[in-house]
């Protein structure tokens, strides 16, 4: 009887802590690698949908996610510290002199290693990542976290990490699906702007080009961007003495026009020597030879006014360039050509 009474007792306390764990599944519930994607691209490249996708995702404490980067176009995955203030300003983007994306000690790297954790404590940030690279973020405290990309400004999103004891509202077929929507969603968009830079650069004399165009969309997660990074009517003829007329129509995503210059991994930002500034704020150059280096620096819209901040100065927008001799003209936008953003200009006696 004591063997069998022992036995008893054994049996009954295998089976209580059998019971605890099953109540309590945090102990042994593995975490979750969630998957999402950093921005898309249609088949040429010519139009980019510059968005997380999702731009929002629920997951549990513990759980991890592995954001995937398919296009050439670059990007980065940054969280920034947790701040009451409101009007807390991001780092330049990874790279961009010593305060390019978070800063941390003197000496040590400003960019964070993929499968780092992220709590608010701190900034975090991958490198500038393309072309199928992926990245990974654990999450081990709940809260709700804004998610930006460095390099382009209205790409945000956000992460909500809840206790293991609250339901995830979603699944990984959900945010797949959403993924996949979103960026039909926003390619056909960029294809609708394609026909209406086209047709605003047709307008008046002609001799006119955009330098892309795009435009910003609210979720309830954040923001997406979709930019067509092409010159519309990028290939034109035109005589000695015409002046031609460059306008960036996207509302955030700088373009350049840039005649020569070598391919350089980090592109000249300021107008090229010899650029001068019109009555009306237009930046002008001479073009006499097809081996001239001329360089317009970053076309761009002034960013949004802010309440309590003193009112932006206008962007500069368009660049002309009057030509003074024959020949053929190739130029192209420096930050852009990766993706095709070229043009040419045939100048006619």
């Amino acid at each position: 009887m004591k063997s069998s009474r022992s036995t008893a007792v054994a049996t009954l306390f295998c089976w209580s802590f059998a019971l605890a764990v099953l109540i309590a599944p945090g102990a042994v519930c593995a975490a979750t690698t969630w998957q999402a994607t950093v921005g898309a691209q249609s088949t040429d490249e010519g139009i980019q949908a510059l968005a997380f996708l999702p731009n929002g995702l629920w997951v549990h404490v513990g759980d991890n996610i592995t954001w995937a980067f398919p296009t050439p176009e670059i990007h980065t995955v940054t969280f920034l510290k947790q701040d009451t203030n409101p009007e807390q300003i991001r780092p330049p983007r990874p790279g961009v002199g010593p305060q390019g994306g978070c800063p941390h000690a003197p000496g040590t790297p400003n960019t964070t290693p993929s499968g780092s954790a992220f709590d608010g404590s701190t900034c975090l940030t991958s490198p500038e990542l393309v072309d199928g690279q992926t990245y990974t973020v654990m999450f081990p405290t709940a809260g709700n976290f804004k998610l930006v990309c460095l390099v382009h400004a209205n790409m945000t999103g956000a992460v909500h990490v809840l206790r293991p004891s609250e339901p995830l509202p979603f699944d990984q077929a959900f945010y797949d699906n959403q993924a996949q929507k979103r960026t039909a969603e926003l390619l056909s968009d960029g294809a609708g702007l394609e026909g209406r830079a086209t047709a605003t650069a047709q307008q008046g004399s002609g001799d006119a080009v955009s330098v892309g165009i795009g435009e910003i969309a609210a979720t309830g997660e954040g923001s997406d961007t979709v930019s067509v990074m092409r010159f519309r009517q990028g290939s034109i003829v035109v005589r000695v003495g015409d002046t031609v007329e460059w306008t960036n129509l996207d509302p955030v995503t700088p373009h350049t026009v840039t005649f020569g210059f070598p391919i350089d991994p980090n592109p000249p930002q300021p107008p090229s020597a010899g650029v001068t500034v019109d009555t009306d704020g237009a930046l002008h150059a001479e073009v006499m030879s097809p081996t001239d280096n001329v360089h317009s620096g970053f076309l761009q819209a002034a960013f949004q006014d802010r309440a309590g901040l003193a009112q932006s100065p206008l962007g500069v927008t368009r660049f002309r360039v009057t030509f003074t001799t024959p020949g053929t003209f190739n130029y192209r936008c420096v930050l852009h050509d990766v993706l095709g953003m070229s043009g040419r200009v045939a100048v006619h006696r």
